[in-house]
């Protein structure tokens, strides 16, 4: 039984790379005024390796060179993924390819140019990039029409969307926000897996130097209800100080310490240092995850006109999709919470298992590397 609990951990470990950072996004800005079109598409640089290929030499590393030479393929691939029309379809061209770096590595980013047949009316998208390959792929739009933004995040059921110059109402923009914080927890690996390791020990209890399971439902539902109330005080107010600009951290730092708190989080499952009140660790590390929440906020962008609208949405989106997680875990962990399977199996091995990834993503991200190769 240990042999094999190992080499499924290390055939896990193996797939780090899928785990390490957040599911595939690409970040699509489209600004339309009368019949001119002006877009920016940033597009991750592994996404377009695996799409069409970049790596020419195979050395796992993609220089500017190597973009630069597959600029015309780049540019022709993106287009026909992309479909914007006003009065007809729009003529684009790409006008030019430069590099960016987000949180989670290298992105293309291809500016284009176009005109439209009319001046006026609703402004339609069709966004297809990477649907055929990954479903989980999302776009994260900010489109402008006429002066009047709209935000979005496309998936494979968004189908052709519309947007008029007129104002998006107040309760359209709350549930925009509300629908992206629930889908950005929802992707946020390193998020849910620190939140898991504060939940683990929720049906159990530490006593005489060991793990037991605990007496009542009610007992374990006190425990969650003080871990996840304390991480979203902390992880609320770091996302709304960021998201409107009063404090700014490096994005490395803040990623960095993310993973950090996934280690800390899970170590201390196996070696109780705070085994009492998890929601002492719940909130001091929500804080930094706070920064985490922000940085995907700042790439939708928070529109002027109800920001604080969106600010509320976007967090109590992300509360949702959170208590998802926890109603999901929770009664299932309790109903096996005296067994072998949950106390060894989930308990001790999820807890080394998620050590080892978060390690990973430490180093990965502190010193700007990639250990394992796609």
């Amino acid at each position: 039984m240990m042999r094999r609990l190992i080499l499924i951990t290390l055939a896990l470990l193996c797939h780090t790379t899928v785990w390490a950072h957040k599911a595939s996004d690409s970040y699509l800005v489209i600004d339309a005024k009368g019949a001119t079109v002006a877009v920016q598409w940033d597009i991750a640089l592994r996404d377009i390796d695996f799409a069409i290929g970049l790596d020419a030499d195979g050395n796992g590393e993609i220089t500017w060179g190597e973009l630069r030479s597959r600029q015309s393929p780049l540019g022709a691939w993106a287009l026909s993924n992309l479909d914007i029309q006003r009065g007809g379809a729009c003529a684009m061209q790409v006008s030019e390819l430069q590099v960016d770096e987000h949180t989670d590595g290298g992105y293309a980013v291809l500016r284009m140019v176009g005109t439209c047949p009319a001046a006026s009316g609703e402004l339609e998208l069709g966004y297809r990039l990477l649907f055929d390959l990954d479903n989980l792929h999302r776009g994260l739009l900010r489109v402008s029409v006429d002066g009047t933004t709209h935000t979005a995040v496309l998936s494979p059921t968004s189908g052709v969307m519309r947007w008029g110059a007129q104002a998006v109402s107040r309760v359209e923009q709350f549930r925009q926000y509300l629908v992206e914080g629930i889908w950005h927890i929802w992707i946020g690996f390193d998020h849910i897996l620190f939140l898991v390791s504060l939940l683990l020990p929720s049906v159990l209890v530490y006593k005489a130097r060991r793990w037991r399971g605990v007496p009542s439902f009610r007992e374990a539902s006190r425990e969650v209800l003080w871990v996840v109330t304390a991480f979203t005080a902390a992880h609320s107010i770091t996302l709304s100080l960021a998201a409107l600009e009063l404090i700014s951290l490096p994005s490395r730092l803040v990623e960095s310490a993310i993973a950090l708190s996934v280690v800390l989080a899970a170590a201390n499952n196996l070696w109780p240092v705070v085994a009492h009140r998890r929601w002492v660790v719940a909130f001091c590390f929500g804080l930094i995850h706070g920064f985490g929440f922000a940085s995907v906020l700042a790439e939708l962008g928070l529109p002027t006109d109800a920001l604080a609208l969106s600010l509320i949405g976007f967090n109590l989106g992300v509360e949702v999709g959170q208590l998802a997680i926890v109603a999901a875990f929770l009664p299932l962990a309790y109903l096996l919470r005296q067994t072998p399977f949950y106390q060894r199996g989930v308990f001790v091995w999820g807890s080394f298992l998620t050590i080892l990834v978060s390690l990973v993503w430490l180093i990965e991200r502190a010193f700007d590397l990639k250990l394992i190769s796609s």
